[in-house]
Formats: C-alpha cells, structure tokens, sequence
C-alpha cells in the first residue's frame, strides 16, 4: 500500500523530498529505477521530467485558455446538432440558470489571470512555494482537460457528454479541495476554489439545458428549489473552513444567474432567489474574510499551518 501510495500522483503528500520536488511527477517505476542506478545520469533526466511537468502544466492551461476565448467569439464549422458560440449557446436557452454572460467572462479573465501567477511558482527557486504548486499540480492538469473536453462539446450541443465532464472535473476538484483545503491563497484560489465554484454552478447551468423542456414551467419551479443548494454549498466551505474565496465566487457566479433572470422575466422569483443568496454569501465572505485579513486566526489558517508544520512533526 505504502509502494501505490507513493506511486499515485494524486496522493497527498505533507512535503517533497528533493527529487519530488524537483520532477513534481516523479511517481513511476522507471523513476524510481533511475535513482537507484549509479550508471545512469538521473540528474539530468530529473531535470528533463521536471521541464516535462511545467510544459505540460503550461500547455494545458494555454488551451483552456485558447479555447475558452477562440469559442468565445467564433463557433464551430463541425457537429451535427446546434453550433453556437459559448455565450450564444448560454442565450439560446432561457433557463432557470442562465447567466449574464459579462460578469461570467469577467470571472473566467480573473480566474485565467491567477493561475497564471500559480503557473510562475512552479519555475519558481523558492522551495516551499515550488513544494506547495507541485502539490497540486496534477489535479490541475486533469481539470484544464476536462474543461476542455467540456467546452469543445458544449458549443456543439452534446449537453449530456458535457455534462458528464463537469461531473468528472467536480469530483476531481472536491477530491483536491479536502485533500488540500489549507494551502495558500495563491494556489488556492486560482486552482482550487476558483474552478470548483465554477464547476459546481456549472452543473445546473449545462443540466438545465440538458433536460428536456427546459424553458417549461415544471424545469424554472424545479429551477427555483435547486438554486439554493448554492447556497448551502457554499455556506458549507465558509462556515466549515472558514473559506472566504468560495463565499465570495459562488457570490459572484450567483448575481451572474441573477441578472441574467432579471433581464428576461421581471416579474419572477429566480433573480429574486439568486440576488438573496449572493447577499448571504457575500456578507458571510466579509464576515470570514476581514479577520482573516487582519491577522485573526481561522480554520482555514489553522489548516495551512496544520499542513505546513505536519512533516517536521513526523520528523521528531
């Protein structure tokens, strides 16, 4: 157990040791059988694994980002069903979680921005900052595949495929956020809290246009139920983990639905819904947040000091 634990990528380690550090990927047996072997240069092909973990990390963040922005403004030439643009796609449908397709783009600009900063710490000579990017480095990679996966489908309408990616990426991100809840802001919020927020309203948005019949009156009162499991989910993160980035996202992804409602249908309880539970997260985000800004201890805090002291605990 302890061999496939340390095989597995996506195991959680408290620290790295030089050589984890260094590769970030080093989990495979022919790397193992590297470091033991006197004949070979392992340094070197270390080095060589290490540049293959950041161009990989790099190169699928660039293509989330490539193709977020090329389907922003253009549609697809291929597919049998309906080929809109992302936000055409998003109109098209008038839903119970429809978003207002400017303060989404918004939120997916700032998100892209951050991790691109996350992507600077893994060429980064500070250990403890590089330990902590590799940490999570291959949850990372498998979420830019899957919202890949997930954007080249859903301009071409295979709302249930698309579906299932969104599914898959949510219990790729969940298994990252309790296995890593504690880790700083720089990690957290762009390759953490960030995509997941998404990914969990993002389930309702692409499943309400899955369903058939969408836009009848049966799927908005089923709409007007299931909205507030936003905001259960994220009073969850902000009262359990004193998590502040996921108040304030799903907040923002939650006025993104209301505007959106309100623009299409004034007289209606959605955007009335959506507007209350932005206000609920957003004050608990100020609540959680402004302490936590003036040096005041929380369980998130407690948790990334928990993680950091952790391995020279087992040393003693």
């Amino acid at each position: 157990m302890e061999r496939i634990h340390h095989l597995n990528p996506f195991a959680k380690r408290d620290s790295h040791t030089k050589t984890t550090v260094v590769t970030c990927m080093s989990q495979y047996p022919l790397v193992s059988y590297i470091l033991t072997s006197p004949s070979i240069g392992w340094l070197r092909l270390l080095e060589r694994h290490s540049w293959d973990h950041k161009i990989l990390t790099t190169v699928t963040w660039l293509l989330s980002i490539i193709v977020s922005v090329y389907y922003t403004f253009h549609q697809p030439h291929d597919g049998v069903w309906a080929r809109r643009k992302i936000w055409k796609q998003n109109d098209a449908f008038h839903t119970a979680f429809r978003m207002n397709h400017i303060i989404a783009s918004i939120y997916w600009i700032v998100l892209f921005i951050l991790q691109g900063g996350y992507i600077a710490h893994l060429f980064s000579t500070n250990v403890e900052r590089l330990n902590s990017a590799c940490s999570v480095g291959s949850h990372f990679i498998l979420n830019n595949l899957f919202h890949f996966a997930f954007v080249m489908l859903f301009v071409r309408s295979y709302f249930g495929w698309a579906e299932l990616f969104i599914i898959l990426n949510f219990i790729n991100l969940s298994s990252l956020y309790f296995r890593h809840p504690g880790y700083a802001r720089f990690i957290h919020w762009p390759v953490v809290s960030g995509p997941l927020a998404w990914t969990f309203v993002a389930i309702y948005w692409n499943g309400a246009i899955m369903v058939p019949n969408s836009e009848s009156l049966v799927a908005r009162i089923f709409g007007n139920i299931f909205i507030w499991s936003i905001l259960a989910y994220g009073l969850f993160f902000v009262i359990v983990y004193k998590d502040y980035t996921m108040g304030f996202n799903l907040s923002v992804l939650s006025a993104a639905i209301g505007v959106a409602q309100f623009f299409r249908q004034v007289i209606a309880f959605q955007w009335i819904f959506a507007f209350i539970i932005m206000a609920i997260l957003f004050i608990a985000t100020v609540v959680v947040a402004v302490p936590a800004a003036t040096g005041g201890n929380s369980k998130f805090a407690r948790a990334r000091e928990s993680d950091t002291e952790r391995a020279p605990l087992l040393g003693e």
